[in-house]
């Protein structure tokens, strides 16, 4: 088995699904955004609403304020939001486009979505048990405070007995 490569895909969140932007899978597979897109939009009964679906203009601004698409047209940028791509709609894309480097690409696609998963539950589990370690902290807190509060009667000095006084006294 060869040596794990690490994936650097351009994965966005967009809708609570991490997806895929349709100009980076074009460049993954070897065809120009344009192509691609026309074999997806003959196949469109491949790529129900989970699988793929269109950007709407606030989330295509979303995404150019994070630099992950260009600018609008007038400045050599997309002239229509683009299309994204869910883990299984960007496998399904590679099923459509049926060549030799669409199936390298779609396990490639397919071993960055795995990374990214395992990446998240790695950190899922991080975050778990921090806050266990967080929870017992603040119970030991509580507990140091009232032994705290217990000891300070005991810890302060008690008060000097009465000193007979010299003298005369009435």
């Amino acid at each position: 088995m060869p040596a794990k490569k690490s994936i650097d895909v351009p994965i966005h969140t967009v809708r609570g699904q991490r997806v895929v932007l349709d100009s980076d899978l074009a460049v993954l597979y070897g065809v120009s955004t344009g192509r691609f897109n026309e074999a997806v939009k003959r196949n469109l009964k491949r790529f129900p609403e989970d699988f793929a679906f269109q950007l709407t203009p606030e989330e295509m601004l979303f995404l150019i304020s994070q630099n992950a698409i260009s600018k609008p047209a007038g400045r050599g940028g997309r002239t229509k939001p683009p299309r994204v791509f869910t883990e299984h709609g960007a496998l399904m894309a590679a099923s459509v486009l049926n060549s030799d480097r669409a199936i390298a690409m779609s396990v490639y696609v397919i071993r960055a979505f795995v990374e990214i998963r395992e990446k998240l539950t790695v950190n899922a589990a991080i975050l778990k048990r921090l806050a266990e370690i967080d929870n017992t902290l603040l119970i030991h807190d509580a507990s140091l405070r009232d032994v705290y509060k217990k000891l300070m009667p005991l810890l302060t000095p008690p008060p000097a007995p009465p000193r007979k006084q010299i003298g005369f006294h009435p």
